[in-house]
């Protein structure tokens, strides 16, 4: 129970992989971490996403829209999930403004006690703040190098990145891994939340 007293955040949208979603909802619980699924609501009091290769249905309940500083910090960690997830959170009504999971995003990676996952096309929620990768080493799906490159950010050929409290994994296939350094990285340097 490395992770007990914590909380971790996995945004969630339609198109979600699924067995990256189930084995999140398994392993980190295994570890005593509470997960909460985040998602835009649309002021509605739930919605039901559908999975990507299964239509496996999730009915998520939490928005991170009215989340303010004190339950942002109440968070160990927030992932940003593979498959077409982050291109799903990433649209914006009003172009000239920044789409609301960005910014929750963009609020997180002022927290340096939380712990920022992204694995695979979760990279797509930062393209329009590319400030908060760049310099950084990152990993994604091969899909997105150039998107990596042109934010600035150092890709590395691996897996798995570790760089600082921002960890990236390469494709949902690798959720193990990447769930295995986001604990390492959360019980190692985080304090539990109480």
């Amino acid at each position: 129970m490395r992770l007990a007293g914590h909380r971790i955040a996995v945004l969630i949208e339609s198109d979600f992989y699924e067995h990256e979603i189930w084995y999140y909802s398994y392993r980190f619980p295994e570890e005593g971490a509470e997960v909460h699924f985040l998602t835009r609501l649309w002021g509605q009091p739930q919605l039901t996403f559908t999975g990507h290769e299964y239509k496996a249905p999730f009915v998520c309940e939490r928005s991170f829209e009215d989340l303010d500083d004190a339950a942002l910090r109440s968070y160990s960690a927030v992932i940003v999930p593979s498959a077409f997830v982050s291109d799903r959170l990433r649209y914006s009504e009003n172009l000239s403004e920044l789409p609301p999971a960005t910014r929750f995003l963009q609020r997180a990676f002022a927290e340096p006690t939380i712990v920022k996952g992204i694995i695979c096309h979760g990279l797509w929620l930062l393209s329009r703040t590319p400030e908060l990768v760049r310099g950084r080493e990152v990993t994604c799906h091969p899909n997105l190098y150039g998107d990596a490159l042109n934010m600035g950010a150092r890709y590395v050929d691996r897996d798995v990145v570790v760089d600082g409290d921002l960890v990236t994994g390469r494709t949902g296939a690798q959720a193990g891994l990447f769930a295995r350094a986001v604990i390492d990285r959360v019980a190692a340097a985080v304090p539990a939340h109480v």
